[in-house]
């Protein structure tokens, strides 16, 4: 059986299904929508991998469980998820930043496909069927649903996303549930000259996030600027991997933005020295010497008291250095955070030490699997939270189904 009618549930029950084809397979969904995650990620697209196809480089893109799916990776990573889907009749392309789509760009195409493959498997699938609790016994398990039925399973997988249920179902046979917050989000900044100008985007900076107990974290690339502050895939890292430090002060802390990473500050110091000399006559505010946007340069060359009929013959070396500093470190108070579309993620979950990642069976109830989201495991923007999914479901719905087939075996079938 298999709570959870998402990404790793589906694809669970699939590989279950294929590992032992006599075996009969029941998919559990609360909602009366199964896989309506992945019809609105990607904008609608799905986002099901990304083209990393080197283990030790893929975990590198999760704050939590990368070291747990470094040994997951060696057996299902991004290669074998596009070969599956091609197996199944759905290519996916590769766009300029890795991400991989189904050349359709439309996520209906994963969710038909994922559904067709998981019926011609017999999977049975229920919708509208919540579960409230599971009994464990000897052996298998008893799940209760919000109906009433009161079904019974040898092996039972636990893909319940990040919903509470599940973390209450988890916790009830015996799990430690790390503490669930939320990753991948947009920051809130409240100054209204920066808000103006949403819309910017920019392709390369570098982001400093300053936090209590002198933490820092980096990271690089693009950037936007939104109507309440700043996101962009470099803010969606960084929010991830500041996601529980960011919870603990409540989404207060320092944003430095290096808006020119490509420069160190003596070469750009020499650059403006010879704008200085070169466009002496030119209106600061309306001559921008570097790569940026020009709204964004004027805001810059603002925030040092530089005004619009200012000429580059009158920079004093005071505010030249002030201009460096803004252009190279420019400060910025956090006050909150937003949310990224539709592609809500949390870390937290299951704690790892307690599941065997070469099959996902717990390792305190014997018969229980988990896979996707319900585990403390969360990435980066880019498909990586998908191929987490795809990963831990391969392997749980194999190993059932492995196990389901010695069994039989054993029975004398």
């Amino acid at each position: 059986m298999v709570i959870g009618g998402g990404a790793a549930g589906f694809f669970g029950a699939i590989a279950c299904a294929k590992t032992n084809p006599r075996a009969q397979i029941t998919l559990l969904e609360a909602t009366r929508q199964p896989l309506a995650k992945v019809r609105i990620s990607g904008g609608g697209r799905c986002n099901v991998t990304h083209a990393c196809f080197d283990p030790a480089g893929l975990v590198q893109n999760y704050p939590r469980g990368g070291k747990a799916l470094r040994g997951a990776f060696s057996r299902f990573q991004a290669c074998n998820t596009v070969d599956w889907f091609a197996a199944h009749g759905v290519k996916l392309k590769t766009e300029a930043d890795g991400r991989m789509f189904p050349t359709t760009d439309d996520s209906a195409t994963i969710v038909e496909c994922l559904t067709t493959a998981a019926k011609a498997a017999g999977v049975e699938i229920y919708p509208g069927a919540a579960v409230v609790s599971v009994i464990p016994q000897t052996p298998g398990f008893e799940v209760v649903t919000k109906l009433g039925n009161l079904l019974s399973c040898d092996r039972l997988l636990l893909a319940t996303g990040s919903s509470q249920s599940g973390y209450q179902i988890a916790k009830a046979l015996g799990h430690q549930i790390e503490p669930p917050v939320p990753s991948l989000f947009t920051f809130n900044v409240l100054d209204n000259q920066l808000r103006d100008l949403a819309g910017v985007s920019l392709d390369s900076v570098q982001l400093q996030l300053l936090l209590e107990g002198n933490t820092k974290l980096e990271q690089t690339g693009a950037l936007l600027v939104t109507h309440w502050g700043l996101s962009g895939p470099a803010v969606l890292k960084l929010s991830a991997w500041g996601a529980r430090l960011l919870y603990n002060c409540h989404y207060q802390a320092t944003l430095l933005i290096n808006w020119l990473p490509q420069l160190n500050p003596e070469v750009l110091r020499q650059k403006l020295l010879s704008v200085k000399s070169e466009w002496s006559r030119k209106a600061i505010s309306t001559s921008c010497p570097v790569d940026l946007p020009r709204r964004l340069w004027q805001y810059l060359v603002a925030r040092v008291g530089i005004g619009t009929e200012d000429r580059w013959a009158g920079l004093s070396n005071k505010i030249l250095n002030q201009l460096i500093q803004e252009l190279t470190q420019s400060r910025h108070p956090i006050q909150g955070k937003g949310v990224f579309k539709e592609e809500f993620v949390t870390c937290g979950g299951v704690n790892l030490k307690e599941v065997n990642f070469k099959t996902m069976e717990s390792r305190l109830s014997p018969g229980l699997y988990f896979a996707g989201e319900i585990l403390d495991i969360d990435g980066v923007t880019g498909g990586f939270n998908f191929q987490s999914a795809w990963t831990t479901g391969w392997l749980a719905g194999r190993a059932m189904g492995e196990l389901s087939e010695q069994r039989g075996r054993g029975d004398g079938e």
